[in-house]
């Protein structure tokens, strides 16, 4: 691996210019003229009435998956140059440009959809027998199911183009409510002023007072702008909701299940298996209240780092670390991440002006990734970079699926993801060279059950509630606050002394328009991971070849399909998520021994 590594992206491979690129400029143009083409081959298009006609439209369906493509690399481009600079006022324009072509380009898709809807059963089977066709016979299937319960093809188009300006400029609207975001803050070097990215990293000081202080200005930070957060928020749902009304959808749950191809009851079933798992992590958070030297966790406590830190890890150090443990599990996946790395796929750099939180985008023309974090030296920051690199690696053992099929759900890519970081994470708590080393590598570890079985369950209570109430009419900000205490409090049984009122303002995910409930399928994919890695511990090295073959049947499969077919096991039953429940269950206790002299 090289060294020093770059602390940005290199983006010119892509389209050079950044959102100045002449580049870039003329792809769209050129697409925007393809979608036209599209829209007239699919209007001219009719449903098959035999096996012949439907080689009539093998032309509109390499089309279709050309223009997928293209939509897909124009919109993660646009998406990666406004992240990195929120004043970049001209990506801001691309992004207007891209999100009306990406609108169009789903109204034409739409109406394709029909000719698939009209399509007579006896027909279909033969056309998805086809040897061309067949791969895509899932992805096919799929969106011909869907076709049927939604609205007829004018007026799904019609949403979609009025979403626009609409559903998406909400959202777009959210993005420039957190570029305003400037907060106060003091170090050796003075006063200055940090974005949202900044000020969160912030509340996961070793100092206690500096997390309560740094707290206190994040709450009113948000605080100041919750009105225009709720209209935000109100506006979306409200969207949502009319369109679910107008297709005839009662459960708010089901445009989400179907995206993430999985069941209510799966979903049920992990999630009554996390409430009764529950008793543990409060142990454990009284534990570490006690630790810490306080009666009780506040919100800004709970992922508080219990060993102070000797200093940064430094970016070099972490690449290195998270490159030795990959290869522990997977060659194929190390050599991956070391590409990353040298390639300069990551931008991490601290600065002002970034996008907060992270993500990893990938560019099915280039059949490359971007990743971007803002790296500040935290064990917290590792894991995220191993999360990301995991989503990356998901995307490159798609590289050589039709396109069509290189469209997974997002609980597993957050599988991907999540296996990637543990992967890291139990690693280094085998390898650690002492008790105290151990124990802060085990909170870290832990830390993510927390996340994901209170801190996300929250966030599940709190959108389920809040869409409810939202069908009666507008949700005041005071109203969105209580909703998200009490939801809180749920999740976390009530065990900490103060909590984050303004978290719905704060959240980015809650904004998000592509995936609707954008919280669930985290806990799922960190569920699912951690039931692979259970059965990767028990199989052995011969686990990665079946781990890979999983993650390529993602495209074409539902969840449960794919637990049946590459595990064996049944999701609508307990007996796979408790066992997920189980490993994690170990490492608090493991926890609580270590700790029962100490507190």
């Amino acid at each position: 691996m090289k060294q020093p590594l770059s602390l940005t992206w290199e983006l010119d491979s892509i389209f050079e210019g950044g959102s100045a690129s002449p580049g870039f400029e003329r792809f769209l143009s050129e697409l925007e003229g393809d979608i036209g083409k599209l829209a007239q081959q699919v209007r001219a298009a009719k449903a098959p009435v035999d096996l012949e006609s439907t080689k009539a439209l093998d032309g509109v369906i390499a089309l279709l998956q050309s223009c997928t493509a293209r939509v897909v690399q124009a919109s993660e481009f646009a998406g990666c140059l406004g992240a990195q600079n929120q004043q970049d006022k001209a990506a801001v324009r691309l992004s207007g440009t891209v999100a009306g072509l990406s609108a169009r380009f789903q109204g034409v898709s739409s109406e394709f959809e029909n000719v698939l809807r009209q399509t007579e059963d006896d027909v279909w089977r033969q056309w998805m027998a086809r040897p061309e066709i067949a791969p895509l016979t899932f992805v096919l299937s799929e969106s011909r199911d869907q076709a049927r319960e939604k609205m007829s093809p004018e007026l799904e188009s019609l949403a979609l183009e009025l979403a626009v300006d609409g559903y998406h400029g909400w959202s777009e609207h959210y993005e420039t409510i957190v570029s305003s975001i400037a907060i106060p803050y003091t170090d050796e070097d003075g006063e200055k002023l940090l974005s949202a990215g900044q000020a969160f990293n912030k509340l996961h000081d070793n100092d206690n007072q500096a997390r309560k202080d740094m707290f206190v200005k994040w709450e009113k930070a948000w605080e100041g702008v919750a009105d225009y957060a709720a209209d935000t928020l109100n506006h979306l749902a409200g969207f949502r909701l009319k369109l679910y009304e107008r297709r005839g959808w009662d459960d708010v749950l089901k445009e989400p299940l179907g995206i993430n191809r999985m069941s209510r009851e799966s979903l049920d079933v992990m999630w009554d298996v996390i409430v009764k798992s529950k008793p543990a992590l409060i142990a454990y958070l009284e534990r570490k209240a006690k630790l810490l030297g306080l009666t009780k966790l506040g919100w800004e406590d709970v992922e508080a780092p219990l060993a102070r830190s000797s200093g940064k890890i430094s970016y070099d150090r972490a690449a290195e670390e998270i490159i030795t443990q990959f290869g522990k599990f997977s060659q194929k996946l190390a050599e991956f991440a070391e590409r990353a790395f040298d390639s300069s796929w990551i931008e991490v750099e601290d600065r002002p002006g970034k996008r907060p939180g992270g993500f990893c985008v990938s560019f099915p023309l280039s059949k490359e990734s971007r990743i971007f974090m803002t790296y500040s030296g935290t064990p917290s920051n590792v894991a995220t970079l191993a999360h990301e690199l995991g989503h990356a690696y998901h995307s490159y053992l798609l590289d050589d699926q039709p396109v069509l099929n290189q469209n997974y759900a997002m609980n597993v890519a957050e599988t991907a993801s999540t296996f990637a970081e543990v992967i890291v994470s139990d690693a280094q708590v085998k390898a650690a060279g002492s008790d105290e080393e151990k124990l802060a590598l085990l909170e870290e570890k832990i830390q993510n059950s927390v996340a994901f079985f209170m801190n996300i369950h929250a966030r599940f209570l709190f959108e389920t509630r809040f869409y409810e109430q939202r069908k009666a009419g507008l949700v005041s900000a005071e109203e969105i606050s209580a909703l998200m205490v009490e939801a809180q409090k749920e999740a976390f049984g009530g065990i900490l002394s103060s909590y984050h009122p303004h978290f719905w303002a704060s959240k980015l995910h809650f904004y998000i328009t592509g995936v609707p409930f954008y919280n669930f399928p985290y806990t799922v994919g960190y569920m699912f991971s951690t039931g692979l890695y259970r059965l990767a511990l028990q199989e052995g090295p011969s686990f990665a070849d079946k781990y890979d073959a999983l993650l390529r049947d993602t495209g074409v499969m539902t969840l449960e399909d794919l637990a049946g077919k590459h595990l064996g096991v049944d999701l609508s039953q307990p007996d796979f998520w408790q066992g997920a429940a189980d490993l994690i269950l170990e490492d608090i206790s493991t926890f609580l021994d270590m700790t029962k002299y100490l507190a």
